[in-house]
């Protein structure tokens, strides 16, 4: 219920803030103000840090939502963003000599605050902070024994990135976005691991 109410919040206010940017933007530009929706996959790790190996990647899924508000006709637009983003890595370790693959499962309440600059119509690159909210912390071990995971607490709650990316929208509303994401903090508590996300996906701007 907790999750429900940030997700609904945050995707209010960026309906709110592209309905009010949608109100004062002038007919013409190609960086239009508008809400949207987008989903993906999520290639993603940690940085090896103090582990002695650097862990494998996991692939999930994203899903979220975005405003776009135009502060330069046909140039510059700041893009809020909600996502919910799964996200993870995998170990492998040997105990008592059989060998064994862990699963790390983070999943996240991820608002990314992006500078959108458009190179061509359609077409921008988009940088910016985004601020990471642990929901969930799970492992799998072998992530195929029936088993829903077991509950941890390693990783920090709070998760700040840089996040940038590019962008291609076409005419009529459907876009494709590729971004890449790094934390600047500390993940996983005590190892100086950091979040290293690769995403692609689809979204709709209305």
């Amino acid at each position: 219920m907790k999750l429900l109410k940030i997700i609904s919040t945050n995707v209010l206010l960026l309906a709110g803030m592209a309905t009010y940017a949608q109100s004062t933007q002038s007919s013409g530009s190609f960086n239009e103000a508008g809400f949207g929706v987008k989903a993906g996959l999520n290639y993603s790790t940690v940085t090896k840090g103090d582990f002695d190996e650097g862990p494998d990647a996991r692939t999930s899924f994203y899903v979220g939502a975005i405003a776009e508000i135009p502060l330069i006709d046909n140039s510059f637009s700041i893009q809020p963003e909600v996502i919910y983003s799964r996200q993870g890595f995998e170990r492998n370790y040997s105990f008592l000599g059989s060998d064994y693959t862990a699963e790390y499962q983070l999943d996240y309440i991820n608002v990314p605050i992006l500078a959108k600059l458009y190179i061509v119509k359609g077409f921008s690159i988009e940088a910016g902070p985004q601020f990471g909210f642990k929901i969930s912390e799970k492992v799998d071990l072998d992530n195929n024994d029936g088993n829903t995971g077991e509950d941890l607490d390693e990783v920090n709650d709070f998760n700040m990135s840089l996040a940038a990316g590019l962008t291609f929208q076409f005419d009529g509303g459907l876009f494709i976005n590729g971004r890449y994401n790094h934390s600047f903090n500390e993940v996983v508590k005590d190892t100086d691991a950091k979040n290293s996300v690769f995403q692609v996906g689809l979204g709709f701007k209305f």
